[in-house]
């Protein structure tokens, strides 16, 4: 399992050029012409239009939560990233798209054992926030209560055991 974990995660990197920005960054570090003649070479047959740092961001996206978490650390770190990257991924804090509100009803009721309706008086199906690791979405208990319900991603529990 481990092998196919990381043959995606290479795949997914090439697909989106981060191949080519390592190997930009060290032929800038080391001064190598050689590497970037490399990297222009691995261009070939991908779409490489995007700035790097949108590129370095939608792979982590990509990849899923625990990477979108990472990249949301790496964010923070201003003095180990160059800015326009730092910028890019600072969108990972508080734009991830949100998962269908079918499936936030699924965790739920296979979590808590009950359906929707015998827990909420009324559950808002679109979430007020989506981050990494989770979403909130808006509902009433059935004493009339209003709260706030906080929902895994989907199979969360198992990406982050991995």
């Amino acid at each position: 399992m481990g092998t196919l974990r990381l043959i995606r995660i290479l795949f997914v990197a090439w697909r989106f050029g981060l191949d080519e920005i390592a190997a930009q960054g060290a032929a800038a570090t080391l001064g190598s012409r050689w590497l970037l003649a490399f990297a222009r070479l691995l261009r070939l047959g991908r779409q490489l239009d995007a700035p790097r740092g949108e590129r370095l961001r939608r792979t982590l996206e990509s990849l899923g939560p625990i990477f979108v978490k990472f990249g949301q650390v790496l964010s923070t770190r201003r003095d180990l990233m160059p800015t326009d990257i730092a910028d890019e991924l600072a969108r990972l804090q508080d734009r991830v798209p949100p998962f269908p509100g079918e499936l936030a009803v699924r965790e739920i009721e296979t979590g808590l054992g009950k359906p929707l309706d015998e827990l909420f008086d009324d559950f808002d199906r679109v979430p007020i926030a989506s981050a990494s690791i989770a979403q909130v979405h808006f509902a009433r208990l059935k004493d009339g209560r209003p709260v706030a319900v906080k929902v895994l991603r989907p199979d969360m529990r198992a990406v982050i055991e991995r």
